[in-house]
């Protein structure tokens, strides 16, 4: 069997790919060895939002008096409920990704594939079926890192997989990494009344995203109950309770459940990887900005590459990957790559920070506001606090912004055009926004 193009992974780069291949006139043949829609769809963004949407329900429900709705009695949940929701979404989402494949002529193989030989042609072998390819498209994924902290293997811990399936609420539990992965599920869990630790070993929350929101939003779920420890390591695990060290001191914390989010890495252990003779770096696959590797018929995107780990990100790259092979003119740039954390409130980043600069000496110029100064804000977020930070360079170009509130998911964007077309400051504010709306703060702040 002969195909002109073969994609390995199909999540939402691998999928993104084989639509827009097949739909261009590419005889393409998909390969997944779990399930259509990779992580994303079945154990990531669509069901993690999906029941941090219930969460925001729960919380809108139990503060439904300050906007004058009574509620009788005590709100409540049904947590096998919202996992069953949870399973239909997902369900709907990745039979809807399946039908637009077959609708555009992928071939879809379900099935490990292993690489037997990349000569002229590339040869594929799945379910001892050979298929021969011009190019070939690695969209592998990650997999969920597993720290090595004593005792962690002799105990039932979960990951981001088991969490999302649990119909059970622990009374207690310990998130060890403070990244997005694991906000997002301490957001989750305190919606749910669980007491909820974080425990990360930086000195802030949320990686390399803005300092200022991430502390904002830390304060937040302080008051909300979440304990966090900073600048915390942990140095075992038992059946009976946590081990931890902070500035050297040791203490012990007690939890019901263990959750680990300490990250994803690259899948680089597929069959036959190392006949494509491709170079790898230490975290991905190595990519030039066509998201072509050393071997110039085989690309990859996604997570496989391990330079952003975002859905977003890697739909786009297999766009360019697509678009380099049918010969369009595109290249991938990571200037303008939205992060969002899909917590209550949300807090949204893209471009540089404030951190970013000061550590490669360059200078900029800060416009920020509170939320507060959005009506539709106040409107809708009683007592809620925001923030609108744009990073500014000495051009008076727009090369950063930060949000905190809600819905800064769905705000982020709007900044991230002013960033890829290079807006300044004069011509963003030429740009008419709606009244009212929270959009609106993004503009409000251009006139400081």
């Amino acid at each position: 069997m002969e195909y002109d193009i073969a994609i390995i992974g199909g999540g939402p780069a691998g999928y993104n790919a084989a639509e827009r291949a097949a739909t261009n006139g590419l005889k393409t043949v998909l390969f997944e060895k779990n399930a259509i829609g990779g992580v994303c769809l079945n154990e990531g963004c669509i069901p993690s939002k999906t029941l941090l949407y219930s969460a925001k329900l729960s919380d809108n429900a139990k503060g439904s008096s300050k906007y004058g709705i009574n509620l009788e009695g005590t709100p409540s949940f049904a947590l096998d409920k919202i996992i069953g929701r949870k399973n239909k979404v997902v369900k709907k989402l990745t039979a809807g990704v399946r039908m637009k494949l077959i609708a555009a002529g992928v071939s879809i193989i379900e099935g490990e594939a292993s690489v037997e030989s990349a000569k002229e042609m590339i040869c594929i072998v799945c379910n001892n079926e050979r298929y021969n390819v011009r190019y070939l498209l690695l969209c592998n994924g990650s997999d969920v890192m597993i720290p090595p902290i004593k005792g962690l293997s002799t105990i039932d811990y979960w990951t981001s997989k088991e969490a999302l399936d649990n119909t059970t609420t622990p009374q207690s539990l310990a998130i060890i990494g403070g990244g997005v992965i694991g906000m997002e599920f301490a957001s989750f869990f305190n919606s749910m009344g669980v007491k909820v630790h974080v425990i990360e070993m930086m000195p802030e929350i949320l990686g390399a995203m803005d300092k200022e929101t991430s502390a904002m939003l830390r304060t937040e779920y302080t008051k909300k109950g979440i304990s966090f420890y900073l600048n915390t390591k942990v140095t075992e695990v038992s059946k009976t309770g946590i081990t931890i060290e902070q500035q050297g001191k040791a203490n012990t914390l007690e939890a019901d459940k263990i959750l680990v989010c300490v990250g994803r890495k690259a899948v680089l252990n597929m069959p036959g990887l190392e006949k494509l003779n491709i170079e790898l770096r230490s975290n991905g696959v190595n990519v030039n900005e066509y998201m072509q590797t050393s071997n110039p018929n085989v690309y990859a995107c996604g997570d496989i590459t391990g330079f952003s780990m975002l859905a977003h990100t890697a739909m786009r790259e297999s766009d360019v990957a697509i678009n380099h092979i049918l010969g369009i003119k595109d290249r991938m740039s990571y200037d303008a790559i939205p992060a969002v954390v899909y917590t209550n409130p949300e807090i949204a980043g893209i471009g540089k920070t404030e951190e970013e600069l000061i550590a490669g000496n360059v200078r900029y110029s800060v416009l920020k506001l509170p939320m507060a100064y959005s009506g539709r804000f106040v409107a809708e977020n009683e007592a809620g606090n925001g923030l609108c930070k744009l990073i500014i360079n000495e051009q008076e170009q727009i090369i950063g912004c930060h949000l905190m509130g809600n819905p800064v998911s769905e705000l982020i964007v709007v900044a991230g055009i002013a960033l890829e077309r290079k807006f300044t400051v004069d011509e963003f504010k030429q740009i008419v926004f709606p009244h009212p709306t929270v959009g609106e703060i993004i503009h409000e702040s251009l006139f400081l």
